[in-house]
């Protein structure tokens, strides 16, 4: 099997872009006996939460993305659109919406087939099957099954089939099995393991005369590659999650993805054997999605009703002096300025000994730029207007809680939502160690940690509530309730709003250790930290 095009990476765009440009306006060049090739060209994106062009206009939009599938479709017809997975929630537009506006965005672009994403579950089931009812795709989800019925979610198909010039390309949906507690998919949801369902699937697949294979995923690369592994069959898979631009190679299965937010689009040709049907060979290319290309007009107009509220997010806000880390790797990862001023904020607003906030709640995936902030900046940054409460824990509970934030840090490819931005505290932590037992240096506000201590904590209701794992909560006494309102972006707005301009910076609250035995944590009990304005 033979890849051209892989290993672009970003930095290599401008090198790629004419290489790029004349793939999207015309086929690949033909060898020899080409003629007896079935050329099926799979266009992809995954994680696109914004219809409109993200990075101030410099990138994404659905308006481009029309642009260039119409230009794809007119050389070669054989082409069906992919969408990866994560596309309802969150976003700004939908705090308001409930993804509908999405939903009107992939069927004025023409999409074909997406699976489901974790943030799909965002607003519950019953939400989902009416964006769905909307929908003039079909969604996939093979491994997401209704406990009451035994039988797919909302009775999705457990693959598809689609013929083209005489050959049979299946697909099927595989969903990550982490939903359950990374969003809400209601108590009748289940996820069923990934190999074990691509298994039975692609038997399946190959009775009903299935001859290329495609694995629409919505998974940790770890898990695709482990997917590979134990599935023969699958001839590519088509994944998303990360929010990084990967491919990978596992037991022979070519894996791609891009970042989010339509930044780029993957263009994935399979050629085919016309007279056996076998998949002979697999060209790949990235095409940037930036203002070189044209919106579609026809687009513009079907999404022009959303103008009004467009306009409303951009009224000022504030002002910042520094740019705004506000990328989601980094806030999965590691210390940010972001992470601690919301993290300081949450803390005074309910006026906490500390703070906990999951790094996967920052969604805006973006650097702001100093200058201006907007509702949309504001709302970018924290879109799930999830109420902050403040609750009692013992330092017992505190130490569980961090441990399992950085529980799952270090690994490939791992970004955990899970992973605590925190105020109020400082921790270090060795990613070597065994999970559970991490934590190598913890401070309080600047005194010796006390497991047998009372502290407060100011945290979101959904961690409380067992999001993204942190079951460690449920018999906590609450000092401040979800019903009394304090919702997280207006937090982080009034706390924008509060100065003429902002400017934080980190200060070594949370520190990584490369091996064990190094401190992290240098904090006088006497010396209060200091909260970033």
């Amino acid at each position: 099997m033979h890849m051209s095009s892989i290993g672009l990476r970003p930095r290599q765009f401008s090198l790629a872009l004419v290489l790029i440009l004349l793939l999207v306006s015309a086929p690949y060049a033909q060898n020899a006996g080409d003629e007896c090739l079935v050329r099926i060209v799979l266009l992809q994106v995954n994680d696109v939460y914004q219809f409109a062009p993200v990075d101030r206009g410099a990138a994404g939009g659905l308006g481009r993305l029309s642009t260039i599938r119409k230009q794809v479709l007119k050389d070669s017809p054989n082409t069906l659109f992919l969408l990866a997975g994560d596309t309802i929630s969150p976003s700004v537009e939908s705090n308001t919406y409930k993804g509908a506006q999405m939903i009107d965005a992939w069927n004025a672009i023409g999409l074909d087939f997406a699976v489901f994403g974790n943030h799909e579950f965002d607003f519950g089931p019953d939400e989902l099957i009416k964006r769905m009812k909307e929908s003039h795709f079909t969604w996939l989800g093979t491994n997401v099954i209704n406990t009451t019925t035994g039988k797919t979610f909302a009775d999705t198909p457990p693959f598809v089939l689609r013929e083209f010039q005489g050959v049979k390309l299946g697909i099927f949906g595989i969903v990550l099995p982490e939903t359950k507690s990374t969003s809400r998919p209601g108590p009748n949801i289940a996820f069923l393991g990934a190999c074990d369902t691509a298994k039975k699937t692609v038997a399946n697949l190959k009775e009903s005369g299935a001859q290329v294979i495609v694995a629409l995923t919505h998974l940790s690369m770890s898990e695709d590659k482990a997917l590979a592994q134990c599935v023969q069959g699958i001839d590519v898979i088509v994944g998303g999650h990360e929010h990084t631009l990967l491919e990978s190679l596992s037991e022979r299965t070519p894996i791609f993805k891009m970042t989010s937010d339509a930044r780029e689009m993957g263009r994935i040709q399979l050629n085919i054997n016309a007279k056996s049907g076998k998949l002979q060979s697999i060209d790949w290319a990235i095409i940037p999605i930036n203002g070189k290309i044209e919106m579609d007009a026809q687009f513009a107009g079907v999404m022009s009703k959303y103008d009004p509220l467009l306009k409303e997010l951009s009224v000022l806000i504030g002002h910042t002096d520094v740019a705004l880390n506000a990328k989601s790797e980094a806030g999965r990862t590691e210390e940010t300025n972001v992470g601690d001023f919301i993290a300081d904020a949450f803390r005074k607003a309910t006026s906490a000994d500390v703070a906990i906030m999951n790094g996967g709640s920052i969604r805006a995936d973006d650097v702001i730029p100093a200058g201006d902030l907007t509702r949309r900046d504001v709302l970018s940054m924290l879109p799930f207007n999830n109420p902050i409460v403040k609750i009692e824990v013992t330092g017992k509970t505190l130490r569980a809680a961090l441990e399992h934030g950085v529980a799952q840090s270090g690994g490939e490819s791992t970004q955990p939502g899970r992973f605590p931005q925190v105020s109020g505290l400082r921790y270090a932590f060795d990613p070597k160690r065994a999970a559970g037992s991490r934590l190598v240096e913890l401070t309080v506000n600047g005194c010796p940690f006390d497991e047998m201590k009372t502290y407060t904590l100011a945290i979101s209701s959904f961690l409380v509530g067992g999001g993204d794992g942190y079951d460690m909560f449920k018999d906590a006494k609450v000092l401040i309730k979800p019903e009394d309102k304090l919702i997280d972006s207006e937090i982080l707005g009034k706390a924008i709003a509060a100065v003429a301009s902002i400017s934080p910076g980190i200060d070594g609250r949370i520190k990584r250790i490369a091996r064990t035995g190094q401190t992290g944590v240098e904090t006088p009990c006497d010396t209060p930290q200091k909260e970033k304005k």
